[in-house]
């Protein structure tokens, strides 16, 4: 499959995908798997859940295994009081790697995801043959500093139970915030998908979840070490500020590869 074109709404999974409630690490996690072959773990960020993966796993399907979950607290996984520093989602990760006896796999991470996919490789390294990464700062590393500081960024901060009562039956407002000035093409977010993603972030107790996320980045920031790698970054999003992640261990290629 090499079909790029846009399509309203979310994109379907392929036959043969299976959804999953995996129990791990004190959370259940919302797991779609399908296909046989080497494993593609993905990992969505916010404004979205692993449903953004359709068409990607559709390509991969024929030759892969295909691991895609909600993470912790977003989409149909649960929504626990607390866990949400992306040391402790590494380990929701291995965990799911674990009921599904799979040894090691691709991480394809996007956004929030980037930042779970990075925890996995700094502290399970065995358990990831590639990581690839979609437009995302780390906290710590890089450019974090300068990134924090703009105030473009002010969501990073932005949490708890008075924030939570200001975006109560408002969801899809704080949302189309970040599809229209911060996604590349705001016209990827159509009104279905939009629709789709402010009921699951409706959900009783997912932008508390979702404001977690965030809110853990100090600690994120004092968790993350650098992890070796070489790739190639765009040019769009965060991709400029990627150059400054990776260029100290590039080598040339493409995506991200564990040294």
């Amino acid at each position: 499959m090499n079909d790029n074109r846009h399509r309203d709404g979310i994109y379907p999974f392929p036959a043969g995908v299976q959804s999953r409630e995996i129990e791990t690490n004190g959370a259940k996690i919302h797991v779609r798997v399908g296909g046989h072959g080497p494993a593609v773990f993905m990992l969505h960020g916010f404004g979205t859940t692993g449903d953004m993966w359709g068409h990607l796993a559709s390509a991969l399907i024929e030759d892969h295994m295909i691991i895609v979950p909600d993470l912790r607290g977003l989409g149909l996984s649960a929504k626990p009081e607390s866990g949400y520093d992306k040391k402790n989602q590494a380990a929701d990760v291995v965990g799911v790697l674990d009921v599904l006896d799979v040894r090691t796999a691709e991480l394809v991470t996007h956004d929030i995801g980037i930042m779970v996919g990075f925890a996995v490789t700094a502290t399970h390294p065995e358990r990831v043959s590639r990581w690839v990464a979609i437009d995302a700062p780390l906290p710590g590393v890089g450019p974090w500093d300068q990134i924090k500081q703009d105030p473009a960024m002010w969501h990073f901060g932005f949490g708890g139970r008075d924030m939570e009562r200001l975006v109560a039956g408002r969801e899809r407002i704080y949302l189309d915030r970040f599809w229209n000035e911060l996604s590349r093409d705001r016209k990827r977010f159509d009104e279905a998908k939009r629709q789709h993603y402010a009921a699951l972030y409706a959900q009783p107790g997912a932008m508390r979840a979702s404001f977690a996320q965030f809110l853990a980045f100090s600690r994120d920031a004092t968790d993350n070490r650098t992890v070796p790698c070489a790739g190639q970054a765009s040019d769009a999003g965060f991709g400029l500020g990627w150059r400054s992640y990776i260029r100290p261990y590039d080598r040339g290629g493409g995506s991200v590869h564990r040294r």
